[in-house]
């Protein structure tokens, strides 16, 4: 499909427009919570990845940048404390709009929502132990992306983990699909424009920095990984 040959950086997702209609963005970051619980994998990356991090005797801090609508960070609060795990989560998004959105939810204890970039954060001396995203890599241009990793790396004393789509003519085609449901929001054409925005695995390793590393998952997903090196002895 040479729609999806390259990627298509031209491509502007509707919601990141500054005059996209309220309406519809509101009802889009209300949606976020169903796409991610079904395409997203992170209940996959929470038991395999984040659950061996985290304990019952001691806090263990995250910090979720570019967290929209925060349907994210709330799940992974549910899941470690189903397991008796002591998780206390930060969540950013420097968009007034997503900021807002999530500040509004429901407040649950270890979660709090902020508008800040990393920029600010690493201003202020915070660290966290650990560092994750979901979607926002393709967002990036090549600039920022390089910009980004650099400050969730500092930002970091453990891991970091941006969990992203990776694009493939079978994700767009199932995609394309599925959110027929999805009225009355940017839901379905803007994770058109993000498939077509994102990176194959190959296109990501060769993007990442050395120190990352790029691990492929069901379904379509791309994790880029990074971990704190050990002292050497």
């Amino acid at each position: 499909m040479d729609l999806l040959r390259g990627r298509a950086l031209d491509a502007v997702e509707e919601m990141d427009r500054p005059d996209c209609d309220a309406g519809r963005l509101e009802r889009t970051y209300a949606q976020f919570g169903v796409v991610n619980r079904a395409v997203s994998g992170w209940q996959g990356i929470y038991r395999r990845e984040l659950r061996p991090l985290l304990s019952a005797a001691g806090t263990t801090t995250l910090l979720d940048i570019g967290c929209g609508g925060g349907d994210v960070p709330l799940l992974l609060s549910r899941w470690a404390a189903r397991d008796g795990l002591r998780l206390e989560i930060t969540a950013v998004d420097p968009d007034r709009r997503a900021a807002a959105f999530a500040a509004r939810r429901p407040p649950r204890a270890g979660v709090s929502f902020r508008r800040q970039s990393t920029r600010d954060l690493l201003a202020a001396g915070a660290r966290f132990d650990v560092v994750v995203s979901n979607h926002v890599l393709h967002h990036l241009a090549p600039g920022e992306f390089t910009a980004f990793l650099a400050d969730s790396a500092e930002l970091a004393t453990m891991r970091v983990i941006h969990n992203d789509l990776r694009r493939s003519p079978a994700a767009y085609a199932l995609f394309w699909a599925a959110a027929l449901p999805f009225t009355g929001s940017f839901i379905r054409r803007d994770g058109l424009t993000s498939i077509r925005r994102s990176y194959t695995e190959a296109e990501l390793a060769a993007a990442a920095p050395p120190g990352w590393t790029v691990e492929r998952r069901s379904p379509f997903r791309n994790l880029l990984v990074w971990e704190k090196p050990c002292p050497a002895s």
